[in-house]
């Protein structure tokens, strides 16, 4: 008896596909050599992205870039397009190439209807990149989820150590900028 397998994709077969106009119009994201096809958005998660940008905008200044929903380069099979990425700032905004784990400071995904996704998908895939900082706006419980300390368990699975939750009426401590303080008043939709 055979065993059906499905085919795993490269970043360089992925882009391969996109230049062929293979994806047109969808919004899509490479996960661990799978294409996944990115959930349309609803009002809370466009208010609440909207909200975020201006807020890390006027925080970060020129002290680092935010990207909005373009791709990271992870491991050999993985491109995601997290909803906010703050990166390291590099004289060509990344025109060489994508920002890599070593370049990403803070990783956020807007979590609705695709929290479970977020969590049990992307977090693990975040850990073992070595991304030192996942945060998740989860608009169903209404709540900051931030993840720290990307670890290996000894069944080679990957997660964080820690995950602390914030209230939308409290304020967070951005990572790598301690001095920058982002009210979550001024971001959960009401």
């Amino acid at each position: 008896m055979s065993t059906i397998t499905a085919k795993r994709f490269t970043r360089e077969e992925y882009h391969r596909l996109a230049e062929l106009g293979f994806f047109q119009d969808n919004r899509v994201e490479l996960i661990r050599g799978e294409i996944f096809q990115m959930s349309a958005k609803g009002t809370s998660h466009s208010v609440c992205s909207t909200r975020l940008y201006r807020e890390l905008f006027k925080l970060l200044g020129d002290k680092g870039i935010v990207r909005g929903q373009e791709p990271i380069v992870l491991l050999t099979d993985s491109e995601p397009e997290p909803d906010l990425t703050l990166v390291r700032n590099r004289s060509d905004d990344y025109l060489s190439a994508h920002p890599t784990s070593v370049d990403i400071l803070l990783v956020i995904e807007i979590a609705d209807s695709t929290l479970k996704y977020d969590q049990e998908v992307k977090l693990p895939l975040y850990a073992e990149s070595g991304i030192s900082n996942y945060w998740i706006f989860n608009l169903q419980a209404n709540c900051l989820e931030c993840y720290s300390e990307p670890y290996q368990d000894l069944q080679n699975n990957f997660g964080y150590r820690q995950k602390l939750i914030f209230l939308p009426t409290e304020s967070v401590n951005l990572p790598h900028f301690s001095a920058l303080v982002l009210d979550l008043s001024k971001i959960f939709p009401n």
